[in-house]
């Protein structure tokens, strides 16, 4: 809980701007105390006396005000607070905070605090990955902004890509371990494995999969949100790393088990990367070429290291609870029974990834949980909500 907490949101311009009255109401059933600040932007969609209403203090618009700058309010506004927290970040108010440029009253209390502060971006996807945002963003980060998101996601204006505001859940997460919320895997050290590998055929060409990791990258930011100290083993991802989460880039099955096994000990270890099962063992150290009248080279396959049944092997680095996923285009249940006894590990979340399902790559995902005490089939849900799921029953189950 945020009991006697104060956060000072400054809601800037943009679609995403309408979620800051559900964080508003998520920070107040915690505890928080909110003062909003509403840019001339962000007024353009929502309004000042929807603020007022769910925070039930008066929202702040104007730097000039006489009744508030009698007592040089825009200082006192940014001293109160425990945390400044700006959602949605827009590009703007973010290229505001990089330059230290004061021209309005969210601005200037950005440049006159000296409390933390916790951004949330969100904006078009070009916007977001135009280089001048992405080196604002930079220098932000290395003078100790907090950043939480953007998630990737289909936009307002039908494009697709990273921009798309936090969640209010996940920024209220990030608050609460900001202002020192203990949550439920505080003091837990969690492994997860994420996204695709990537075998090598020649210097240029691989073997892989359609994994995007957004599955394994959404698990290991809901369990950073419990309050775990994750690391994240990752293969070759075009996604944003989760926020508060510790990377570590590999390319092959094998660089993923070296990795995962130098960052135990740990007492959770979700593998949800979607692991190659075999490598060319007669990689070529050069381009193979395409020769007149020569036929297609010959690939001879090797099995790759078995990364859930090493991490579930009995010994005293095993965690206590290994979790797999099983990604299965036919007979998903049976066949995620064979792979939970096979394996030795604890859980198995399987899913449906025929085309059909278009899960494989997509925003949403059905799992079925298998566990020693039974099954759970689970909606279909955003994947985001299925990591918050399973974050939940992680925390549930080490608590027992």
């Amino acid at each position: 809980m945020l009991a006697g907490k104060r956060v000072l949101l400054i809601v800037s311009g943009g679609i995403a701007a309408y979620k800051a009255l559900e964080l508003v109401r998520l920070l107040r059933r915690a505890g928080a105390g909110v003062r909003c600040v509403l840019t001339a932007g962000g007024a353009q969609f929502v309004t000042a006396l929807s603020l007022q209403a769910l925070s039930e203090e008066k929202v702040h618009t104007a730097l000039f005000s006489l009744t508030d700058e009698s007592e040089m309010g825009h200082i006192e506004l940014s001293r109160s607070a425990d945390l400044l927290v700006v959602a949605p970040a827009s590009a703007d108010i973010l290229a505001k905070m990089a330059a230290g440029i004061a021209d309005d009253l969210a601005s200037t209390l950005l440049l006159a605090t000296d409390k933390p502060v916790l951004a949330a971006p969100a904006m078009n996807v070009r916007m977001w990955l135009h280089p001048a945002t992405q080196a604002n963003m930079a220098s932000l980060r290395a003078r100790g902004v907090a950043v939480v998101g953007p998630e990737e996601g289909a936009m307002a204006c039908n494009e697709f890509g990273p921009g798309r505001l936090a969640e209010p859940p996940v920024i209220l997460a990030t608050i609460g371990r900001l202002l020192g919320q203990a949550g439920p895997l505080a003091g837990r050290h969690v492994l997860v494995t994420s996204g695709p590998t990537h075998e090598p055929i020649d210097p240029v060409r691989y073997l892989a999969n359609r994994s995007s990791g957004r599955q394994g990258h959404a698990i290991a930011g809901a369990l950073a949100a419990c309050g775990a100290r994750v690391t994240l083993v990752c293969g070759p991802v075009a996604i944003a790393d989760p926020p508060g989460v510790g990377v570590r880039r590999v390319e092959t099955a094998t660089e993923m088990l070296v990795a995962c096994e130098a960052a135990l000990p740990a007492d959770v270890a979700v593998c949800a990367a979607a692991v190659a099962d075999w490598h060319v063992a007669n990689a070529a150290d050069r381009k193979l070429k395409k020769r007149p009248g020569a036929g297609p080279p010959t690939l001879d396959l090797a099995p790759n290291p078995d990364i859930l049944a090493t991490l579930s092997r009995p010994g005293p680095s095993r965690p206590r609870l290994v979790v797999g996923f099983a990604a299965e285009t036919e007979d998903v249940r049976r066949n995620a029974a064979e792979k939970l006894a096979r394996k030795g590990c604890d859980w198995i979340v399987a899913n449906d990834v025929s085309p059909a399902s278009g899960i494989m790559g997509g925003e949403e995902n059905a799992v079925l949980l298998i566990t020693a005490q039974g099954e759970e089939a689970w909606p279909r849900l955003p994947k985001q909500q299925v990591a918050e799921r399973l974050a939940a029953r992680i925390a549930e189950a080490l608590g027992q």
